[in-house]
């Protein structure tokens, strides 16, 4: 089944499963959404680096056109698991984050399939078992030849909950993928070359009921900054001719993407047309408001704007990145606002050149991260491979 990333995958029982491709085959297991990313890049750089298919069952679809194959995982019941295992035969098994699903573990395990726990967080059994005993998860964990937790705190979780010492270790994170947007770059030069040294923010798939907060923030921001150019790309594209000429009436000079309008000097507003193009203007930007967290959830993944340098300003509300925007404010990587009365001094602050470098280089590192523990964990999909029966 292929759909759009985040799009959760039907029911296994009763599907038909694609032909099992030829050959050795790797198989992934993401438990959570926010897995499937990073396991989904480590399955390409496997095709890649290793030539092996790779299998990788996911709650969510990770996007058309991929080689990969993407399946739901079975229920963890005897006879979907078999049946798994039957059809797919995969010869090494990597699960991810901690989830022990009993079944699927122990029927892998028993037919000698290579199992490693890679971006281990922390140990826990299957969400509704109904089924479980003291020293459940100890005996689960013993089925692993590899643990690689992401930092030591969960390392010590691992070894806590019966994680055998020798096989449990500290790797870091897997690399979450390239999330770096395209752009025509002769059109990106050519705006850069008209906006010249203009101060640039951007409000990205900001949600109608936060329209006003960015308004507010950028009139305060001119003060500071008297050529300042705000870039607005609305969550809804139908809401940027609306939005363009609610602030022509209320004296902005606007220009509209959509009427093939450029910014000039007297610009104060850029109104692009939809999110289609926000690689174009997460390059421009070098301060980056994600819209949707201050009131339904962040919209878009804030490592879209990490990734190609732009400073992340948002609200408290992170919508389905939580995790992400956790990892951005450990690193310093993103500044975060508890209301929309604060986002003008916010915005003000990132004005500052050195300041908004300092947050937009502390982001891209974190975006960046993970590229040695992939490449460590692919030398040992070969190896597991070459172990299996």
């Amino acid at each position: 089944m292929t759909q759009a990333f985040g799009l959760p995958l039907g029911p296994v029982g009763g599907v038909a499963r694609p032909p099992r491709p030829a050959g050795k085959l790797v198989w992934l297991h993401a438990p959570t959404p926010e897995a499937a990313r990073p396991m989904a890049e480590l399955g390409r750089r496997i095709l890649l680096d290793e030539g092996f298919p790779v299998l990788l069952t996911s709650p969510v679809a990770v996007g058309a056109g991929s080689d990969l194959i993407v399946q739901a995982v079975p229920a963890d019941t005897l006879a979907e698991v078999r049946a798994f295992l039957d059809h797919w035969r995969p010869d090494a098994a990597f699960m991810a984050e901690g989830e022990l699903r009993p079944t699927l573990i122990e029927q892998t395990s028993e037919r000698l399939i290579p199992l490693a726990l890679i971006d281990g967080v922390a140990p826990r059994v299957l969400a509704g078992r109904e089924r479980w005993w003291p020293g459940q998860i100890r005996g689960l964990l013993s089925r692993f030849r590899h643990i690689f937790a992401v930092d030591e705190d969960a390392a010590r979780a691992f070894r806590r909950a019966g994680s055998p010492p020798d096989i449990t270790q500290v790797a870091g994170r897997l690399e979450d993928g390239s999330l770096a947007l395209p752009c025509t770059e002769a059109e990106r030069a050519a705006l850069a070359r008209l906006l010249a040294t203009r101060p640039v923010w951007l409000a990205a798939g900001i949600p109608e009921p936060e329209e006003a907060a960015v308004i507010a923030a950028h009139h305060s921001a001119l003060k500071l900054a008297h050529r300042l150019l705000l870039i607005v790309v609305p969550k809804d594209a139908d809401r940027a001719a609306p939005l363009a000429a609610r602030m022509e009436d209320e004296g902005w000079t606007v220009a509209r993407r959509s009427a093939d309008e450029e910014p000039d000097a007297e610009t104060e507003v850029f109104m692009a047309d939809g999110t289609a193009e926000l690689g174009l203007w997460y390059r421009l930007a070098p301060v980056t408001w994600l819209g949707g967290s201050l009131t339904e959830g962040c919209v878009r993944d804030p490592l879209e704007a990490a990734s190609l340098g732009s400073a992340i300003i948002h609200g408290p509300r992170p919508g389905p990145h939580g995790a992400t925007f956790a990892r951005l404010r450990k690193a310093r990587g993103a500044m975060v606002v508890p209301s929309a009365a604060d986002l003008p001094e916010a915005l003000s602050d990132l004005l500052a050149p050195d300041r908004a470098a300092r947050l937009a280089h502390a982001g891209w590192a974190v975006a960046s991260d993970g590229t040695d523990v992939t490449d460590r964990i692919v030398a040992l999909v070969g190896r597991l491979v070459d172990a299996a029966p």
